[in-house]
């Protein structure tokens, strides 16, 4: 991994003009971001009506101004809400979205496959499980995958316990329906989703498991722990990120590295703890 492939969430920064954002971003050492419009003042996935002032082509110049490009746009919303009209509806402005996208600079755009929960899209429920949550979530999937196709995107989705595509087994079988469709969707592997609830004694073969199952389609780390980064930094982590550098570099993934949920303050020795957990993986791991 180089400096240009470690990036951060830009809703880390305080909520400003994207100039101010980028600078932020710039000054914590980071050169690439996934932009979620929240960190610039406005709503995660705007309404389909709602672009009109918005410009995505300046957000993206502020952004290189301050040395920083955007590799993906969040557009996280319920995609297996129980209610067909929620989910109409957010898939209609998640269209217009994607449709945007690339203005942003954007390669990607990230998704949450949901959960039969409506209060909380990444809150697990018994329902997550069944055909008819895996049915609605392939069809507002499939939907988006018209639109992504249309202007040269790839979608990202990332395994989470707590959503209907939960693990990287769920995510094969994802890509063994999507037949001709599957290359314009990507998985974004985040270590913390996929060790979430299990003994650490286990942590090493899950993600062993789950890293080579999905190689091929990863397009995206996101790192961060299951205790705070304050922990973390204090070198009272839980993720071994020495192994998951041992893997990206066994794989060969050459793909973004994601900071997320880390305060300002913390932003730039988060850098460089996943800098140097990457470059000093044992050997005996690779």
């Amino acid at each position: 991994m180089n400096a240009r492939q470690l990036g951060i969430f830009a809703r880390v920064f305080p909520v400003g003009p994207a100039a101010d954002v980028a600078r932020s971003i710039a000054g914590a050492g980071y050169t690439v971001a996934q932009l979620n419009l929240r960190s610039i003042g406005l709503p995660t996935i705007p309404a389909p009506d709602g672009w009109t002032g918005i410009d995505p082509e300046r957000v993206r110049a502020d952004f290189a101004a301050a040395g920083v490009s955007c590799w993906g746009v969040s557009c996280s919303y319920n995609m297996a809400h129980p209610d067909a009209s929620v989910r109409k509806a957010e898939t209609a402005a998640a269209i217009e979205l994607i449709r945007h996208a690339r203005g942003f600079g954007a390669s990607a755009v990230t998704l949450c496959t949901g959960s039969r929960n409506p209060e909380n899209m990444w809150a697990f429920h018994p329902d997550n499980a069944s055909k008819a949550a895996w049915r609605d979530m392939r069809a507002e999937l499939d939907a988006l995958i018209a639109a992504a196709i249309d202007v040269g995107v790839v979608l990202g989705v990332e395994p989470e316990r707590g959503n209907v595509v939960s693990d990287a087994t769920a995510a094969l079988r994802l890509y063994s329906e999507l037949g001709s469709d599957a290359d314009a969707v990507g998985i974004i592997a985040d270590s913390a989703n996929l060790l979430a609830g299990l003994p650490t004694d286990v942590h090493h073969e899950v993600l062993e498991r789950s890293f080579k199952a999905l190689a091929q389609r990863i397009i995206c780390l996101h790192a961060k722990d299951l205790v705070p980064w304050s922990a973390t930094l204090l070198g009272n982590g839980v993720i071994d990120y020495r192994h998951v550098g041992s893997l990206y570099r066994r794989l060969g993934l050459a793909v973004p590295v994601i900071v997320q949920d880390v305060a300002p303050e913390q932003a730039a020795d988060a850098r460089a703890y996943i800098e140097h957990s990457f470059r000093t993986v044992d050997r005996s791991q690779v």
